[in-house]
């Protein structure tokens, strides 16, 4: 869980879906800034991939692309920002938001942070590389993911999160040309986008069953709040 921290058995919960989509259409709205058309956006192109892979209905997702573009009477006033700080038991945490009311969203990290430690910006960011990180399979048996990674230009690689799948690490400038590569190379690719990791990620076996749960139920609360996209946390299997 060293690069971005997912819930467990959040397929379960019946708001996952709404949720996901949420999500996606917010990077997709602040993505097409850049130009309604995918084949000339990298950021675009990906978030798009993304959907589609989510299966959200094809009018959401053109509607998203439009009005984030600048083709419909509605505005699109979202901004990043990141939160850093600790979750219990002083393990290193970094919240990506998307939000269009930055008033709204800094109280309600306040508060989802008290279980933990919100710091200022870069108390945290020392301690985490900015990487491109890609999540792909291997289109058949016997595919080497060292060797893809090598060919593809990726700097490094470890298993994904879902059995059978492999994190490709890239530089953020390369994360599309890497990306595009591995297709080429036996990999289909499953998510690609700009995120962080732990320099030095605290081991989940240090810490007793009680503290685990205490930093899981920290990030399963700031997961679950509207305005976040990414969680990232220093903490290791």
């Amino acid at each position: 869980m060293g690069a971005q921290w997912k819930a467990k058995h959040k397929d379960i919960a019946a708001n996952v879906r709404g949720r996901v989509f949420g999500k996606l259409v917010k990077e997709i709205l602040v993505a097409a800034r850049g130009g309604a058309d995918p084949a000339m956006n990298s950021r675009l192109r990906l978030a798009v991939e993304q959907a589609r892979k989510a299966s959200m209905p094809k009018d959401t997702l053109e509607r998203a692309i439009k009005r984030g573009a600048g083709l419909t009477d509605e505005p699109v006033n979202f901004e990043q920002v990141i939160y850093e700080g600790f979750a219990p038991h002083q393990v290193a945490v970094m919240v990506e938001c998307l939000t269009d009311n930055v008033r709204r969203t800094a109280p309600e990290m306040r508060v989802l942070f008290r279980k933990g430690q919100l710091g200022a910006s870069g108390a945290v960011a020392w301690d985490f590389d900015h990487l491109g990180m890609i999540e792909a399979e291997p289109t058949a048996k016997g595919i080497d993911p060292e060797e893809a990674a090598i060919e593809a230009g990726a700097q490094d690689l470890e298993a994904g999160e879902e059995e059978g799948t492999t994190l490709f690490y890239t530089d953020p400038s390369e994360l599309d040309l890497v990306s595009k590569a591995l297709a080429t190379h036996g990999f289909n690719v499953l998510s690609a986008k700009l995120g962080y990791k732990a320099k030095n990620p605290v081991s989940a076996a240090s810490l007793s069953a009680e503290a685990l749960e205490e930093v899981e139920a920290f990030l399963a609360a700031i997961d679950e709040n509207d305005d976040v996209q990414n969680v990232y946390v220093a903490l290791t299997d």
